[in-house]
């Protein structure tokens, strides 16, 4: 079992309230957001920008790993991914996450690609802690 930790630190509340994020690794130590930069274009974070960044990466390993399963050796993956937040009665939930890749893998056909890519996106282990509805629409360039 792998067990990995981040923080928040929020002072004020409300809009007028200030965040600070930490991860355990230091990637990000006392970034900054708040309501500013979750809803306006003030610089920092926000929880929705981390869950992208973190379903884009954990996506592209997954699918890296099992095209090597699969028995491809060589190939390039690029991954981002757009988390949607809307309203939600008196609050707000993530509703969906976008992933949009293109990946060149060279020997490998669309329809093994497809199938591959889709187990992927089902099994990433972000994909299976969101309650959202995931899309991926994928490219496959020639090798």
């Amino acid at each position: 079992m792998t067990v990995r930790s981040a923080s928040a630190r929020y002072e004020g509340l409300g809009k007028d309230g200030k965040g600070h994020v930490s991860t355990q690794s230091g990637v990000l130590s006392d970034q900054p957001y708040g309501f500013n930069t979750r809803f306006e274009d003030e610089p920092g974070t926000n929880p929705e920008e981390l869950i992208a960044a973190a379903h884009a990466s954990c996506f592209t390993m997954a699918l890296s790993f099992a095209l090597a399963q699969a028995g491809h050796a060589d190939g390039t993956l690029e991954t981002s991914a757009k988390v949607t937040l809307d309203k939600d009665g008196p609050g707000f939930k993530i509703s969906k996450s976008a992933l949009t890749l293109v990946a060149t893998v060279p020997g490998i056909d669309e329809q093994e690609f497809d199938r591959i890519a889709d187990e992927a996106k089902a099994n990433c282990p972000v994909s299976k802690l969101l309650n959202a509805d995931i899309s991926l629409d994928k490219t496959l360039k020639p090798s």
